[in-house]
């Protein structure tokens, strides 16, 4: 039997048995000595965890089954800035407001370790995680990431596009959409420059440069819809081709059950990763419960905890060249070597080209989105 075919809950077993050996390996106290030490604590306190995001809610349960340690879960609507602000507010505080963990935005990592905030600490898997997706002295480190791909209102589009030049065909007459503006909605920023990538840029000035002479062109086709691309517009017919992150479209896929089909395509010819990153507070009052959360979120068992919810783990790319995804995930998704070729762009590279489009479009494309 293939170990790709075997179930999610046998394959969680095993892979887990294989984790802990690395870890041991790993130059950090065993893996027993540190879920004694996470048990003496007794508790992990989160925040901005909600149960509806990225499968979080099986996550947290999982890991207090597996482990008998409670989790305190903090504000789970906060953004990141506020995940920043509770560890500055609560130094030397070790009473239930102070967050142990973190889970924010990239550009929140680098900052937050300026600032003494994070203590460094790497995982088992710590080598499976992508160098242009962590801090290399393990202060920040990658979790999860969405593409950006195509949702595609299959009763109106026969042919499902498989890459950014595709949009241009006369097939795609004013059917293709952002979500959001692209002046200052993120994932329309990285839309183009995804792109601007298909394109061949190299830098985030490049691709911002080659993907608003992209849009430029799909908008004088006839091709570009200028309408907000959510849930109802693209079920409706208005934007029948929408870009956006693909769990966001994965879930809609789902959550519209057929109603109308939905197909998610990840381009051939220019995947761009948005990432998340976690890292533990300097101040942690339980930082062996936050190492051990932390071994458990990139442990094979936490990876695929998180692909259940359609956030694509850190590790997926060498997972699923280990056949360590179970098929039922995979038939869920779109084929696992479109996500071989994601970029993940620097913090430089995206400001640099949020930068960029945020000045050009309306000078080089000159459509508003509403």
């Amino acid at each position: 039997m293939k170990i790709s075919r075997m179930s999610t809950t046998a394959l969680a077993t095993v892979l887990s048995l294989s984790t802990s050996l690395a870890f041991a390996q790993s130059g950090e106290m065993s893996m027993d000595d540190l879920v004694a030490a996470a048990k003496k604590e007794g508790q992990l306190t989160t925040i901005a965890l909600p149960h509806d995001w990225c499968n979080y809610g099986e996550m947290i349960e999982g890991f207090k089954a597996k482990y008998g340690i409670e989790i305190n879960e903090l504000n789970p609507n906060a953004g990141s800035g506020d995940e920043i602000e509770a560890i500055k507010a609560n130094k030397g505080n070790t009473g239930p407001q102070a967050p142990d963990v973190i889970d924010v935005g990239l550009s929140f990592g680098p900052s937050a370790k300026a600032e003494d905030l994070l203590m460094p600490y790497k995982v088992a898997t710590w080598d499976e995680i992508p160098d242009d997706a962590k801090d290399a002295d393990g202060y920040w480190y990658g979790d999860y990431y969405g593409v950006l791909a195509f949702g595609i209102n299959k009763d109106v589009i026969d042919t499902a596009p498989q890459s950014f030049e595709d949009l241009l065909k006369s097939d795609y007459a004013n059917s293709v959409a952002l979500a959001g503006d692209p002046r200052s909605a993120n994932n329309a920023i990285m839309s183009l420059y995804a792109a601007g990538i298909a394109r061949g840029g190299k830098t985030g000035m490049e691709a911002a440069t080659a993907g608003l002479e992209f849009f430029k062109e799909l908008n004088e086709a006839g091709n570009f819809v200028t309408v907000d691309a959510e849930a109802a517009p693209i079920a409706q017919g208005t934007t029948p081709v929408a870009m956006n992150w693909d769990y966001n479209l994965l879930s809609m896929r789902d959550n519209l059950n057929g109603n109308p089909p939905i197909e998610v395509v990840v381009p051939s010819d220019g995947v761009v990763a948005g990432v998340y990153v976690q890292a533990i507070s300097s101040y942690a009052p339980h930082p062996n419960a936050a190492k051990l959360w932390m071994e458990y979120l990139y442990s094979d068992e936490g990876q695929l905890t998180w692909l259940k919810g359609y956030c694509h783990p850190i590790r997926f790319n060498a997972m699923s060249k280990a056949g360590k995804i179970p098929q039922d995930l995979l038939d869920k998704l779109p084929p696992a070597e479109a996500y071989e070729k994601a970029v993940f762009p620097t913090l430089d590279d995206q400001n640099a080209a949020k930068a960029e489009i945020a000045a050009k479009w309306d000078s080089v494309v000159g459509a508003t989105v509403q």
